[in-house]
């Protein structure tokens, strides 16, 4: 089996999404997703070019193109941003293909499954009120633990605070730290004390108001606070951790097994979150998971993939022990999201009662829904053309 081209589409999630499929001479192909975070344009430009290194290979020897791809471009980028991003797209449709070709599930191409359902978090955003108000951010609480989630997210910075004084500089003073624990607070109220309550600060802060922040919440029990700081610095993350007793979750903007090495070394962090389909694909998160497992911390991978990112990301999380919980992120475009995929036995949606159960299907296991794909498409890039 040998490649024969790579072909791309761009769809409206979360800004723009890449898919990329690669075909073969055999005729079977594979999907994949880039990280919809990076711009479609540099992404499908640098597919095109990437595609003349693929045609040819076996894509059953996927870390083998992979590392080829990696090492050839070591000097242009390829350690980080776009590149990786581009990269984990391509790695994860010859992850589908080999599946494919050896008729098996994806997650038993990685040794099998500890679990056969995924638990997610749902990302609540600022709640139902624009305005992120302490009672929209209830509501919508309550709503999703009425949908079947154990586990929510909610944002609290708000660099458009009205008592901020200075917009360039990000310290936080008594009128936004009040406004974040109310909010928190409403939320805890409405879920109760059993429900996995995260925090997300977006890496916006500085490591005193990060401190003040972690403090405060002490009082909610979180499972997590999310990016107090960028993940760069790992001293001054650890300062952060070692000050409060809020677990704090990193990883989302950092790339490969070695961004995570100096994190986990440093004990700076209680929870990774790699991005699977940005951070460089999904054999690669599985050894950022297993590196972490070393450390006794959870894997918990952000995401904000369409549903075919989101499934080969299930099957990474359902072959590695530590992993912990995964994130949804389509609540505010649940129907768009939905309409990417073929969902198995006529339902409506890949994610039941805040789980997605792992499929017996070879490859990823979902079909794309070609309708919803050209419905949604982003004018300029052509569909698989």
């Amino acid at each position: 089996m040998k490649i024969t081209d790579v072909k791309t589409a761009v769809v409206a999630y979360h800004g723009q999404a890449t898919l990329i499929r690669i075909d073969t001479d055999i005729g079977i192909s594979g999907y994949g997703e880039a990280n919809p975070d990076a711009g479609a344009a540099a992404i499908v430009g640098l597919i095109s070019e990437l595609k003349l290194e693929l045609v040819g290979e076996d894509p059953r020897n996927v870390e083998s193109c992979w590392e080829k791809i990696r090492r050839k471009h070591v000097f242009s980028g390829a350690q980080s941003g776009i590149f990786l991003i581009a990269l984990s797209g391509i790695e994860m449709a010859l992850w589908d293909l080999a599946a494919k070709a050896a008729d098996q599930p994806l997650y038993r191409m990685f040794g099998g499954k500890f679990r056969d359902r995924i638990r997610l978090y749902a990302d609540c955003g600022d709640g139902d009120d624009p305005s992120g108000s302490p009672e929209g951010c209830a509501v919508r609480a309550r709503r999703m633990v009425s949908g079947g989630f154990t586990a929510l997210k909610f944002d609290i910075d708000d660099l458009k605070h009205q008592a901020k004084f200075d917009p360039a500089n990000h310290t936080i003073n008594g009128a936004e730290l009040r406004s974040m624990v109310e909010r928190v607070a409403a939320v805890r109220d409405a879920i109760g004390p059993d429900i996995d309550l995260c925090i997300d600060l977006h890496a916006r802060y500085d490591v005193p108001s990060a401190c003040r922040i972690a403090s405060e919440m002490e009082r909610f029990s979180l499972l997590w606070l999310e990016e107090p700081i960028p993940a760069e610095n790992v001293e001054a993350l650890k300062q952060i951790r070692m000050r409060s007793k809020t677990p704090i979750c990193v990883g989302e903007n950092l790339y490969l097994r070695w961004g995570f090495r100096e994190l986990l070394q440093g004990q700076s962090a209680d929870v990774v979150m790699p991005d699977v389909p940005k951070c460089g694909g999904l054999s690669e998160s599985r050894k950022i998971a297993h590196l972490a497992e070393i450390y006794y911390i959870p894997f918990a991978p952000h995401l904000v993939s369409t549903p075919l990112g989101t499934m080969a990301t299930c099957h990474v999380c359902g072959s590695v022990p530590n992993f912990l919980v995964l994130e949804w992120h389509a609540l505010e475009e649940r129907e768009l999201w939905d309409s990417y995929v073929h969902v198995p036995n006529g339902g409506r949606s890949i994610v039941n009662d805040g789980h997605i159960a792992l499929p017996d299907a070879p490859g990823i296991g979902v079909e794309l829904n070609l309708n919803g794909v050209r419905k949604h498409a982003v004018a300029g890039y052509g569909v698989f053309e």
